[in-house]
């Protein structure tokens, strides 16, 4: 098993959904999340911001951040249609990010594994 986290914009979110949903991810979570990498998060020339008495340059974005546990089968076919179905070739298009799971277990029945999901 893996989990997929996906850091995305927010209007591809909707996309994301139905990738997940048509490789028959069992369940996701999703999270607002404000973040920047190369993009740099440029907001406002000249914005600042104050966090507990101290002046900030805002350089923080909105971003989505989807996290999914999968089948290992379905990865590759995944990140395919995420490519080739969200990207828009700018900068900020996102991450998405892969770690291995151990296990899982569904609480409520015990299952174990890719049964849990």
């Amino acid at each position: 098993m893996k989990e997929l986290v996906i850091i995305i914009r927010p209007e591809k979110l909707e996309k994301v959904k139905e990738i997940l949903d048509l490789m028959h991810c069992g369940g996701m979570t999703i999270s607002s999340v404000m973040g920047c990498g190369t993009q740099k998060g440029v907001v406002e020339e000249n914005a600042v911001n104050v966090i507990k008495g101290f002046k900030t340059n805002i350089n923080l974005l909105p971003k989505i951040r989807v996290e999914a546990v999968v089948k290992d089968g379905v990865v590759e076919d995944i990140i395919t249609e995420l490519r080739d179905k969200i990207i828009t070739g700018h900068v900020g298009d996102g991450k998405l990010f892969i770690r291995n799971i151990e296990d899982a277990v569904r609480l409520r029945t015990g299952e174990r594994g890719n049964k849990a999901l």
